[in-house]
């Protein structure tokens, strides 16, 4: 539930006290009448206003239009009777927090209707009272036209951001369990296989026992490389699994294919700036398929990284010289390829490939700033208006 002070719009260039003189200076107008009938009435109206303005926060459905027809017909009687015109600045800010667009848009084109109507009626009625206060009627007017219209935008951004927040940190926990789910298959594919042909040669190493000794050295022989083997896999698939830089990477990059006969060349800063773990490893990932597969297939001579950082986007190009043909695609099309597309896919990237002279291997990803702040907007709580 609101608090009593919650009914005055927040963050609108106004303190708290601007709105708080703005509800005392309705009992000033009032009391500028001679007739205690005439008072009473006013501050009947004032009050009636003040309850109905508090109840629209709460009320839901067709009674909040009903509330905000109550409250703009005691603006414009306050408007001709008294000539006090600033009613229409707190119904401006509540249209404003209305979400459903056919309500906002119908209220606010009767609210603007209503108070200019009464506002030149005004200038006719109390004439004198309006014209020592023209500028300040001038500013009202023209808070009706822009307010409404300013704080729905405003309101909508804000819920597209929490929309946005929440729709990453969906994204996020999709790719927690997506990456739970590969180190699960990386890890059965890895250990599956190798426990069971452990398990097996166990068993036969047992009958060969008192049958043939040496047949059963030999099982147990294979049973201590299936474990090492076992044992390096699962090491190598650990460290896979550690965050890389994409400079460290490049450095191992240079050595293998040095040592692959050919000659490497690097165009641009590998150190990137303001990147997320997470989009760095994905890169570093891929940049390591791309060349493995330029050492295995490519019968190139040379290999060149192009690393280019833009504020939006990252750009890996992995180019060879090699035999850029449609057989070399098909080869492509195997794990290696395969696993760059799903490590794109984590982080929204994109891969093309390019096989006139030679093959290029087109890396783009989003770049996502480290250290961003959540997306969160700087307008009032909004309460949907539903019909």
């Amino acid at each position: 539930m609101r608090n009593w002070y919650h009914i005055f719009p927040k963050n609108t260039g106004l303190s708290l006290y601007a709105w708080i003189i703005f509800c005392i200076l309705p009992f000033y107008f009032i009391f500028r009448s001679s007739s205690p009938l005439e008072v009473v009435f006013g501050m009947m109206m004032i009050v009636l206003f003040f309850v109905t303005y508090r109840l629209s926060f709460i009320k839901r459905g067709w009674t909040v239009y009903v509330s905000v027809g109550i409250e703009m017909a005691i603006s414009i009687g306050m408007t001709l009777y008294f000539g006090y015109v600033y009613f229409s600045l707190f119904l401006a800010f509540f249209i404003g927090n209305i979400q459903h667009r056919s309500g906002f848009i119908t209220i606010y084109i009767v609210h603007l209707v209503t108070t200019i109507a009464a506002v030149t009626a005004g200038f006719f009625i109390q004439s004198e009272i309006f014209v020592t206060q023209l500028p300040f009627i001038m500013i009202t007017v023209i808070g009706v036209i822009l307010i409404p219209v300013n704080l729905h935008d405003r309101n909508k951004r804000e819920q597209l951001e929490n929309q946005l927040e929440n729709a990453n940190k969906k994204i996020s926990q999709l790719i927690v369990i997506e990456e739970r789910e590969r180190i699960a298959r990386d890890l059965h594919d890895t250990l599956g296989q190798k426990l069971s042909l452990i398990g097996l040669k166990s068993d036969l190493a047992g009958k060969l026992l008192e049958r043939n000794v040496d047949a059963a050295k030999n099982e147990i022989q294979d049973i201590h490389q299936t474990a090492r083997t076992a044992l390096k896999e699962v090491r190598d698939m650990v460290s896979d699994m550690r965050s890389a830089k994409l400079a460290d990477e490049i450095v191992r990059v240079r050595q293998v294919i040095r040592a692959a006969e050919m000659d490497f060349q690097l165009i641009g800063n590998p150190n990137l700036s303001d990147t997320t773990p997470m989009v760095e490893n994905v890169l570093s990932m891929c940049l390591k398929e791309a060349v493995t597969n330029i050492v295995k297939h490519s019968n190139a001579t040379v290999c060149r990284v192009v690393i280019k950082q833009i504020p939006d986007k990252i750009m890996l190009n992995v180019c060879d010289n090699g035999k850029g043909t449609s057989e070399k695609i098909n080869l492509f099309s195997g794990n290696g390829i395969r696993g760059i597309k799903e490590r794109l896919e984590f982080v929204n990237g994109k891969l093309k490939i390019d096989v006139e002279k030679g093959t290029t291997l087109r890396i783009q990803v989003p770049n996502v700033l480290k250290g961003n702040p959540p997306l969160t907007g700087q307008a009032p709580s909004v309460r949907e208006v539903k019909r």
